[in-house]
């Protein structure tokens, strides 16, 4: 593991990486459907291709535009003393370069072990960049991040004809939870503005100028803010082998939010609160 040239600069980086991990893995914290081992779980899911990491993105029609404001510069009162010297933040490497930087860095920080089995991959700028573009437009990418599986095997009752979701899969997704909430958002708000240029050229390689990028942060965001908690049972219908939400509400909900409903309630709750953290945090800087 490379060792970061001061305190001062490593802390700043941490946090920074921090904001990439979290902006990413907020939006697809519960789905992995290519480890899920019960077929009729995948078959309920919405199944999307895999996307290239550059390949630029002409699906959505119309693309959000938004401005994340730069936070304000403190001006010192008083100068430093001379013998005070003087900590200059780290270079960015090149995008192509980064993904050491970014690996390394970041799980200097406290984190649970989900965490380094996330960031075992490459290009993890470029895949930021892609999922987030994917949220934005309610899909997960399935491929781009491959979480942690969920525990056991996805279940239903019956009563007479009536198919239910069993609220038993709710505790599945727990530990996967339970990683993301652990991250503070505010920190990461702030420091992600240091490792924006990153971000921006990952952006850029889709055909997206930085108004755009900011605005599918966001759009990303307020997809997951906009899911309907549900506390009472969940009814399901079976077409042929596929499982889907009876109530036609419930099946037209975009594919990231039908996602975050079979997480259950609480974790659904739990997660809006980290996004909307977040995005208060981004907006006010």
């Amino acid at each position: 593991m490379a060792r970061p040239p001061n305190k001062t600069g490593t802390s700043q980086i941490i946090l920074v990486l921090g904001t990439v991990a979290a902006v990413a893995v907020v939006g697809g914290a519960l789905y992995q459907a290519q480890k899920l081992s019960n077929e009729e779980e995948l078959a309920m899911m919405e199944v999307i291709p895999q996307q290239l990491v550059t390949e630029a993105v002409v699906a959505a029609p119309q693309v959000p535009e938004a401005v994340i404001p730069e936070p304000e510069t403190t001006i010192a009162v008083q100068p430093e003393p001379k013998t005070t010297p003087v900590m200059k933040a780290p270079q960015l490497p090149t995008l192509d370069n980064s993904d050491d930087f970014v690996r390394d860095r970041l799980l200097l920080i406290k984190h649970r072990a989900d965490v380094e089995t996330w960031l075992n991959t490459d290009d993890l700028i470029r895949r930021t960049a892609s999922y987030m573009d994917g949220l934005s437009r309610g899909v997960v990418l399935s491929k781009i991040f491959p979480l942690t599986a969920p525990e056991g095997n996805f279940t239903t009752h019956r009563d007479g004809e009536i198919i239910w979701l069993n609220a038993g899969n709710y505790e599945r997704y727990n530990s996967t939870v339970a990683a993301i909430i652990s991250l503070d958002m505010k920190s990461m708000a702030k420091m992600f503005h240091f490792i924006r240029p990153l971000l921006e050229s990952a952006f850029a390689e889709m055909g997206y100028r930085p108004r755009q990028m900011d605005g599918i942060i966001l759009q990303a965001i307020d997809n997951i803010l906009a899911t309907p908690i549900i506390a009472e049972p969940i009814k399901l219908r079976r077409d042929s082998v596929a499982y889907q939400f009876a109530e036609p509400s419930l099946e037209a909900l975009l594919p990231i939010q039908k996602q975050l409903l079979r997480t259950g309630p609480e974790n659904t709750q739990r997660l809006q609160q980290q996004a909307l953290a977040l995005k208060d945090a981004l907006l006010n800087p």
